[in-house]
């Protein structure tokens, strides 16, 4: 190992670390475990598909993919059991309902709820022991200003979803707060992703699609995952040490 490197893991933030990241697969997910990666943590990379991580080994050696339905506790369980004592849990898997209520069935409705907040209601129950035994432990939930931040136009379903985050996170976070874990909430306002960009792809103009969604923040464009996961990053460490059942808003501007 070169001596720049030496030194780098010997000051990355992270350094030691065990964290476990849900929706890897893809945009902020993947973003988070590869900033996570590079700041010195072992992480366990976790997507309903598998072969969306094929690289992640390649691109940071100390990233480990596994396949989970995260929808699934029984196997949230056993990976978490699988994956060794863990110190951060970043909740980001989740699902966008694009419509209005009137457009949401039942199904819509369950996936909503099964995919964006049960899942980390699974996650969270099975890493929380741990932590609280350890007396240390930061968790980290991606939910999003079109939440109970903000009302934001065909996203009632997804908006639903996200703000029960908020209440978990805040919920969570009171339960444990003199345990030595932290629970925190990070809001992302609209965000460049593969996702998004299926959802502007399906649109009848693309092109005005996506000015409108740039257009949402004051600050003139979307937000990159590099960002979000920045912000991941610190709500996760030690720098964040006096911060616990709080919103952390990404968005450009989009809520002021």
């Amino acid at each position: 190992m070169a001596d720049w490197e030496v030194d780098h893991f010997m000051t990355a933030r992270l350094a030691g670390k065990r964290a476990f990241v849900t929706g890897a697969g893809q945009g902020i997910g993947r973003a988070i475990t590869l900033a996570f990666a590079a700041e010195g943590a072992s992480v366990v990379a976790a997507s309903r598909t598998l072969a969306k991580m094929q690289d992640l080994p390649g691109r940071a050696s100390s990233v480990r993919p596994v396949a989970l339905d995260v929808t699934n506790g029984a196997a949230v369980r056993s990976a978490v059991t699988e994956a060794g004592p863990i110190d951060i849990l970043v909740n980001c898997a989740g699902w966008v309902h694009s419509g209005t209520i009137l457009d949401c069935d039942d199904a819509d409705w369950a996936r909503s709820l099964d995919q964006n907040v049960t899942s980390c209601f699974h996650t969270i129950r099975a890493v929380l022991p741990g932590m609280t035994g350890r007396g240390s432990g930061s968790i980290v939930n991606v939910a999003s200003v079109a939440s109970s931040v903000t009302g934001v136009a065909n996203r009632a379903a997804y908006g639903a979803a996200k703000a029960a985050i908020i209440g978990l996170t805040k919920g969570v976070a009171r339960d444990v707060i003199r345990s030595g874990v932290r629970v925190n909430a990070l809001c992302p306002g609209t965000t460049s992703s593969p996702s998004l960009e299926e959802r502007i792809a399906a649109t009848a103009d693309p092109e005005k699609t996506r000015r409108e969604f740039a257009e949402r923040q004051p600050i003139g464009r979307l937000g990159t995952v590099e960002e979000m996961a920045a912000a991941a990053l610190y709500l996760a460490g030690d720098e964040s040490s006096f911060t616990t059942g709080q919103l952390f808003v990404v968005d450009g501007g989009q809520t002021l």
